[in-house]
């Protein structure tokens, strides 16, 4: 199946020019165009339009996502990095996600000290159980 520019943008809820930098960035390789320059997506295009997506919320910069779609072009010669680059990409969002759940556990504590501050109509009341002061 084919779709329109529009049709992509609406379906993977971004903008017409989002999808436009990426062409021109190289990072869909494989879009055909009409003979008028009208850009065509097929369902593989969707894929790899998803997983640009996850990619850049792993924190990858568009420059080494455009290698990644190099390798892909290179198909099976580049099995092996595309692999390392997985396992790379792996590795950063673990450290992401504890670095998150460690702010996480700071935010819930700040959760727990403001309301019962609230509830208690002062924060003395944690004065009186912790010779510090928080803030």
């Amino acid at each position: 199946m084919t779709y329109t520019i529009s049709q992509v943008a609406k379906l993977m809820n971004l903008p017409v020019s989002t999808l436009r930098y990426y062409d021109n960035q190289g990072l869909l390789p494989f879009i055909t165009r009409k003979d008028s320059g009208v850009r065509l997506f097929h369902d593989s295009d969707i894929s790899m339009l998803q997983l640009i997506e996850c990619l850049k919320k792993t924190g990858m910069p568009i420059k080494e996502i455009r290698i990644f779609t190099e390798w892909v072009k290179e198909g099976d010669l580049s099995l092996e990095k595309r692999y390392q680059m997985f396992l790379e990409r792996k590795i950063a969002v673990l450290k992401q996600i504890e670095e998150l759940n460690d702010s996480l556990s700071v935010i819930n504590h700040k959760c727990n000290y403001y309301k019962k501050a609230v509830e208690a109509g002062t924060e003395n009341i944690h004065k009186s159980l912790v010779n510090n002061q928080e803030v």
